[in-house]
């Protein structure tokens, strides 16, 4: 069967060709991923908003006040790293720290005014930049890439990235839609 027969043929494909199918979607996004963090950082429309800094303050906006770990879990980055995400944000007075009667000594990290404006100015840059996406795309193919992409991020959820228990990605904002939140 030719490669094209096997691509309009119902029904799921072999473990195998499956495979095969999903290294060449790996192919594609750490490409992908490398040159969109490159992109973003250099025509950040704001001063002082990284890559790192710019995750942070998006989640704050979209969830609210977060404890640095569960901002790490949610993003699948060490703690570590998240911290000086962080530390920068609040340098900046993008974010700041408030106390945590859930936890005394791991405090809520909140979007200030001046971070929720931050993030405003650079979602608005990225969506600029994506509107530039040609090809005619249909909303079952954006939802079928959020399909497997979700899918294949599923496989990964066990990985212990410093030491802290897995916990479903931020789905909703991604648009896979399933209900996980961080």
């Amino acid at each position: 069967m030719s490669d094209d027969a096997r691509r309009a043929a119902p029904g799921p494909m072999d473990p195998d060709e499956g495979a095969r199918r999903l290294m060449e979607v790996f192919d594609l996004v750490g490409p992908l991923y490398h040159k969109v963090f490159r992109k973003v950082e250099q025509e950040t429309p704001v001063d002082g908003v990284s890559v790192g800094v710019r995750a942070v303050l998006d989640l704050l906006h979209r969830h609210g006040p977060l404890t640095v770990p569960r901002m790490s879990r949610a993003q699948a980055l060490s703690r570590q790293f998240v911290q000086r995400m962080v530390n920068d944000a609040v340098a900046r007075g993008y974010a700041e720290s408030r106390p945590n009667p859930a936890h005394r000594r791991s405090p809520l990290i909140a979007l200030t005014p001046a971070g929720a404006e931050a993030v405003a100015a650079v979602t608005a840059h990225e969506r600029a930049l994506l509107r530039q996406v040609g090809g005619d795309l249909t909303h079952q193919e954006v939802d079928a890439c959020l399909k497997v992409l979700g899918r294949m991020l599923d496989l990964f959820a066990d990985v212990d990235m410093d030491g802290a228990a897995p916990v479903a990605p931020a789905a909703p904002a991604r648009g896979r839609g399933d209900g996980a939140t961080p």
